[in-house]
C-alpha cells in the first residue's frame, strides 16, 4: 500500500485532526500518464502545478538497497492490512527487507483495541499494539480517572505503549472524540501521562505538521503541492508549529518520569537545530523519522550531521504503508549517497531527494538499538 492512496483513505477518516483537506490527491499517481495533462503535447503555459512530475537526466549512481543493512524495529507504523491475506503479505514484505518487528501505532481503547490484538495475533513477536487515550467526556468531571482506567485496561491486555495522540492545533483527537481546546499540557491530561510513566508505557505523540501547510499559498511556498492538501495556513483559531513545540516541552518536562517519542520529527523537519535543542533539554524524549524522508532528502549534508550528533535519541519508522518498494526507498535515503532522485508515487513534494550515506554505528541505533532501549525499559509484557 502506497502512502498516496493511503492519504486518500485516512483523509476523510479524521487524521487531519478535524481539517478537511481541500484538495484530493489524484486516483492515479501520475495525471500526465492518464490522461490528464498531455506532457508530449502540452504548452509549458497550460501544464497544472499537480502534474508536474519531473525526470533525473543525471548520470548518477543508482544504489539498489533490497534489503537493509541491519535488522530493523519498524516505531511508527498503523493497522493497514484489513484481511489475513494483507497481514500475511505484510509480514513477507518485513522479511523480505529486513523488518524484524513492527509498532502498530492504533488509538483505539477497549473492544476496538482488542479487536486490532486479535487481527494480528497470528504473528507473535512480529506485531506489537499500542492503545490511545478515550477522551470521552473530557469536557466533563470524572474524565480523568475514567481515562486512566481505560489506559489501564489496555495495559492489561498487553499494550506495548500509546499512540500516536494527534494535536494539530486545536486539540487532542481521534476517530472518535475531538477533543478541542485540550491540548497535551492541560492540567486535565496529566494523570494520563503520569500513569503511562508509572506502568513504563512509551508514549508517541504528533504535535503540528510541517511548516509549508503554515506558510501563503502562493508561488513562494516551496512545498506547495503537498501542503495545499493539508494546508493550515487559513485556520486562525489553531495553535501554529511553534507554539505547539512549546506545548510539547511543557508536557516533557512537566512528565518528566515518561517516555515520550515525537514523531515526524516533532515537524521540525524544516529546523533540526531546534529539534536539537529540544532533545538536550528533555532526555526522556525521542524522535522518530517517519514520513518526513521527502522532507529532509533535499538537505542530505545538513540531516545527516543532525542524525550523527543525535543519533541515540532517533528511532526509525514509516507511516507509509507495507509495500517493499516503500521500505527500500527509505534505506537508500538513509544509507546511501545516491543524488537527485525522485519518489513521485510515495512524496506529494516536487523536491529531488538525495541519500544520507550514515555510518554503520548510526544506522544501527537509529534502526534497532534505540528502539530497543525504548521496547526493553517496560519490563517483561505479552503482546499481540
Amino acid at each position: 500500500m502506497q502512502r498516496r492512496s493511503f492519504l486518500k483513505t485516512v483523509s476523510a477518516a479524521g487524521l487531519s485532526a478535524g481539517v478537511t483537506p481541500v484538495w484530493g490527491i489524484p486516483s492515479a499517481p501520475n495525471q500526465q500518464d492518464s490522461g490528464s495533462c498531455d506532457a508530449k503535447q502540452a504548452s509549458p503555459e497550460t501544464i497544472l502545478l499537480k502534474d508536474y512530475r519531473p525526470k533525473s537526466l543525471h548520470k548518477v549512481p543508482i544504489t539498489q538497497v533490497p534489503k537493509a543493512k541491519f535488522p530493523i524495529v519498524d516505531m511508527h507504523s498503523h493497522a493497514y492490512a484489513k484481511t489475513p491475506a494483507e497481514i500475511a503479505e505484510w509480514v513477507k514484505n518485513m522479511d523480505e527487507v529486513g523488518i524484524e518487528k513492527t509498532i502498530l501505532l492504533t488509538e483505539t481503547s477497549g473492544q476496538d483495541f482488542i479487536d486490532v490484538q486479535q487481527k494480528f495475533s497470528g504473528y507473535p513477536g512480529r506485531f506489537e499494539i499500542w492503545c490511545g487515550f478515550d477522551y470521552t467526556g473530557y469536557d466533563q468531571p470524572g474524565f480523568g480517572p475514567q481515562a486512566v482506567k481505560a489506559l489501564e485496561a489496555c495495559h492489561r491486555l498487553g499494550t506495548g505503549g500509546v499512540g500516536e495522540l494527534h494535536d494539530k492545533g486545536k486539540g487532542l483527537v481521534n476517530e472518535k472524540v475531538k477533543a478541542f481546546g485540550m491540548h497535551p499540557d492541560d492540567a486535565r491530561m496529566d494523570s494520563l501521562f503520569d500513569r503511562c510513566g508509572q506502568l513504563s508505557l512509551p508514549v508517541n505523540i504528533h504535535v503540528a505538521d510541517p511548516i509549508w501547510m503554515y506558510e501563503p499559498m502562493d508561488h513562494t511556498n516551496d512545498g506547495l503541492m503537498n501542503a495545499f492538501h493539508w494546508r493550515l495556513d487559513n485556520r486562525p483559531d489553531i495553535v501554529k508549529l511553534s507554539g505547539m513545540i512549546d506545548i510539547l516541552e511543557r508536557t516533557v518536562k512537566k512528565h518528566s518520569n515518561t517516555t515520550f517519542i515525537c514523531c515526524h520529527f516533532a515537524n521540525l523537519d524544516y529546523d533540526l537545530a531546534r529539534l536539537g535543542q529540544v532533545l538536550e533539554r528533555h532526555p526522556n524524549l525521542y524522535a522518530d523519522i517517519s514520513a518526513r524522508y521527502a522532507e529532509t532528502a533535499p538537505v542530505p549534508r545538513f540531516a545527516a550531521k543532525f542524525y550523527e550528533k543525535y543519533a541515540n535519541r532517533l528511532v526509525y519508522g514509516t507511516d507509509m504503508g507495507f509495500d517493499k518498494s516503500m521500505y527500500r526507498t527509505t534505506f537508500r535515503i538513509l544509507e546511501t549517497s545516491d543524488e537527485h532522485f525522485y519518489e513521485h508515487d510515495l512524496f506529494g513534494y516536487h523536491w529531488a531527494l538525495n541519500g544520507f550515506g550514515l555510518p554503520d554505528e548510526v544506522l544501527r541505533k537509529v534502526y534497532r538499538t534505540n528502539a530497543q532501549k525504548i521496547l526493553s525499559s517496560r519490563g517483561s509484557r505479552v503482546h499481540a
